[in-house]
């Protein structure tokens, strides 16, 4: 069975898991506090991050890379087009996401609210949560952007763009900060995606010292 060493808030974490669990790849989820640098795990993955994933024998890391080698190894259901230059907008909006979203609002809310406090490295810097609560309008309006062109994200079928989107967004959902009431496609889209049987383990996640809002696992929120 493949083992994931992760933090369940993590989206870059939650990406490899949306992934897995939409190639029905049985996996056994370890919480990693990769914050204290345990010898073992740093043994595993030097950069001291999640998601680290042990598959066919393989112990991988970088959340990106880790999607892409399952997509290689696992292509059905496929969650990349086949064509160029569909492939390519897929990876551009990863990137949009891991990169740009998430220093510019994951970094700046769920970062300041939640991982300072369970690594206990301080309270929230509120300049940087209302920094990032002013990005993340911007961020959804380029969404509603997208989706009032296209199905999903990328294009016409789901694709490792949407799971990287539906990462991010569904961990500051349970921090209660996506403002849904922004956009009806965005809304739209996140019920549609988050309603798959690959979103549940995600949805069932509990956070110790954190109540998630009561939509956070509703379908029809």
């Amino acid at each position: 069975m493949a083992r994931l060493f992760h933090v369940p808030l993590s989206p870059f974490c939650r990406k490899v898991r949306l992934s897995l669990a939409e190639k029905k790849i049985e996996v056994e989820l370890i919480e990693e506090r990769y914050w204290e640098r345990d010898p073992d795990f740093m043994r595993r993955n030097p950069a001291g991050k999640v998601p680290v994933l042990k598959l066919d024998g393989r112990m991988m890391a970088e959340s990106a890379a880790i999607c892409e080698y399952i997509e290689d190894t696992r292509p059905e259901p496929a969650l990349m087009p086949k064509s160029p230059e569909d492939r390519y907008e897929v990876r551009r909006l990863i990137s949009w996401f891991d990169d740009k979203f998430h220093h510019e609002v994951t970094a700046k809310l769920l970062y300041e609210r939640v991982n300072k406090k369970v690594t206990k490295e301080g309270y929230p810097d509120s300049r940087n949560v209302k920094d990032g609560a002013k990005a993340i309008k911007y961020h959804l309006d380029y969404m509603t952007w997208l989706l009032d062109h296209r199905r999903w994200l990328a294009g016409d079928a789901m694709s490792l763009a949407d799971f990287a989107a539906a990462a991010h967004l569904s961990s500051l959902d349970y921090i209660s900060d996506v403002d849904w009431n922004r956009s009806q496609p965005v809304k739209d889209w996140y019920a549609k995606i988050k309603s798959r049987p690959a979103f549940r383990s995600i949805l069932a996640d509990q956070i110790p010292g954190f109540r998630p809002p009561a939509h956070y696992a509703d379908l029809d929120f």
